[in-house]
């Protein structure tokens, strides 16, 4: 997702906080199957090198659990926190997947 008006519209949808990012699950409602997915990380996480190493490191992880965690048709935006850059990358293969569940039982 590129868009501001995709971000904006998946901040009206479910939210599940953690200590190393934010997670939101925006239902398109279009027709389509597609799993979208964006980051957004702030300048309040570090300067542009750790910013920059933070969004490599999410967009890693979605790789990896958003096709078979992730909900159909939905867009999920990732909200980089800062206390995610010096947290465990095991830790935060753990909280996406639990951030995903939780964000499909509600």
């Amino acid at each position: 997702m590129r868009a501001r008006r995709d971000f904006l519209a998946a901040n009206a949808g479910k939210r599940v906080a953690l200590p190393g990012f934010v997670l939101l699950v925006h239902d398109r409602r279009d027709g389509s199957d597609a799993i979208r997915v964006g980051y957004t990380v702030s300048k309040k996480v570090g300067n542009a090198v750790t910013r920059n190493r933070m969004k490599r490191r999410l967009r890693e992880l979605a790789r990896a659990a958003l096709p078979h965690l992730g909900k159909p048709g939905a867009d999920h935006v990732i909200i980089a926190r800062a206390r995610g850059v010096e947290r465990d990358w095991d830790k935060l293969g753990a909280e996406l997947e639990s951030a995903l569940k939780q964000a499909a039982a509600r």
